[in-house]
Formats: structure tokens, sequence, C-alpha cells
């Protein structure tokens, strides 16, 4: 018998209330900042159980949940205060994690996502004991067991990573547990890009957060680099 909820979901609530048919929880991470010529590389994490998706209030509540990219800065700020809600009332979890410039060029763009993302799921971990999770599942190490927890990433598998997981390409206009930790990293990232931004006022770190923008490469060629730079991207950048 078709599940009377059912009508009520939007796409990405639908996918993750299919997968929460099999699995305790879901856990989505997703990043921020990977491609930016400046500031730390963002990762959110959204832990969610079935209580949210089990009732029409839940469901009108993250209706308007989606990936963070399709929302203005306005509404990513709204539906960032949405999430911390959810969170307040014990509806969803989510946390965010930071790799920093120096951990940037240590390990490349792509090691210092990993470690971002390791430790938002890490940061999930230590304060998991409100969900009542399976004995199981809640013992060290957390988050190992796919038949209780699912972790999903944004796009493709990450290698190596410690915890078992699936990459969902596009995941965060798929799930909507992701499209919650793109929303949770989108907003700490855009924030810090501000916050620094009045450290390093010359290169308009409050508008473009660090993307390659015009402007941006217009600022690099009259103040040259700053302590936020990643100098290997730069090294890359062609400047006309």
């Amino acid at each position: 018998m078709p599940d009377p909820r059912s009508e009520l979901m939007n796409a990405l609530q639908a996918h993750d209330h299919q997968r929460l048919a099999t699995s305790h929880t879901l856990i989505g991470i997703d990043e921020a900042g990977r491609g930016c010529l400046a500031g730390p590389v963002v990762a959110g994490a959204c832990l969610l159980g079935r209580d949210l998706l089990n009732s029409a209030e839940g469901l009108r509540e993250c209706a308007c949940i989606k990936d963070s990219k399709q929302l203005s800065a306005a509404n990513r700020e709204a539906q960032f205060a949405v999430l911390k809600d959810l969170k307040g009332r014990g509806l969803i979890d989510f946390a965010v994690a930071m790799a920093s410039v120096d951990e940037i060029a240590e390990h490349n763009i792509l090691g210092a996502t990993r470690l971002a993302m390791q430790r938002a799921v890490e940061a999930l971990a230590s304060g998991a004991s409100g969900w009542s999770l399976p004995d199981a599942v809640a013992s060290e190490p957390l988050f190992r067991q796919t038949n209780e927890v699912q972790i999903l990433v944004d796009g493709r598998p990450l290698k190596p990573f410690p915890y078992a997981h699936e990459g969902l390409v596009q995941g965060d206009g798929r799930s909507l547990c992701i499209a919650m930790a793109s929303i949770a990293a989108k907003v700490t990232r855009d924030r810090e890009m501000r916050r620094l931004a009045a450290i390093y006022g010359q290169y308009g770190f409050d508008q473009h957060k660090g993307y390659g923008t015009a402007a941006h490469r217009t600022a690099l060629r009259e103040h040259g680099p700053c302590p936020i730079h990643r100098e290997l991207f730069l090294r890359k950048l062609l400047l006309p």
C-alpha cells in the first residue's frame, strides 16, 4: 500500500525517505570553496533520521531546502536558520569543519577536502548520543556500519576515506541530507570570507568569497596575493 506521505514529498525528501526504509540514519556530506583562489575549504555533514520525514509538518518545514547553489545568499541564510531550528529540536544534526589554506598547500585541494569532510563526520560522531543509535552503531568506530548508517557524499566516492560511504553525483540536487550539508557548508564559508574581508579589505572577499572573478583577478594584479590566497591555484591562474 503506498505511503500517504509520499504525495507530500518533493524529490529530495522522497529520495532520503526511500533510503531510510533500510537504514536507521543518513549522513549527507558536501563541500564549499573547493574551486576558490583564496580561503579555506569547508565541509558540511548532516545527519537525518526518520522522524523528520514521518510527519506532514516535518515535510513542510524542510520543503524549501535545496542545493545551496540554487539559493540566493539571503535564502541560504534563511534555510540555515531552518536547519538550526530543526537541530535544536532534535530532528536533524549537522556539523561543519574546515581545512586551512596551509592544509590545502600540504595535501592538495582534494586531500584537504577529504580532511574537512572527515572532521565534519567526526564532529557528528562526537555529539551523536542524543540520537539513540543502536549500540552496535554508537560504539567505536562510529558510522562504519552501512546497514545502519548510510553516508552519502556529493560527487564521486572519496579515496581514501575512513568511513564506508557512497558517492552520489549531483547529490546536492538529489538528496535532502546532502542539500542540507551544502547549505551548512556554504553559509559557514561565506561568513568566514566576510570575516576575512575585514582583515584583507583590498580584495573584496565579502563580494566574491574568494572565487576567481574579474574583480578578484584585478585586485590580485594590483596588490599581489595575501596570506589566505592558495599559492598553487595562483600558479595556474592566467592573469590577462
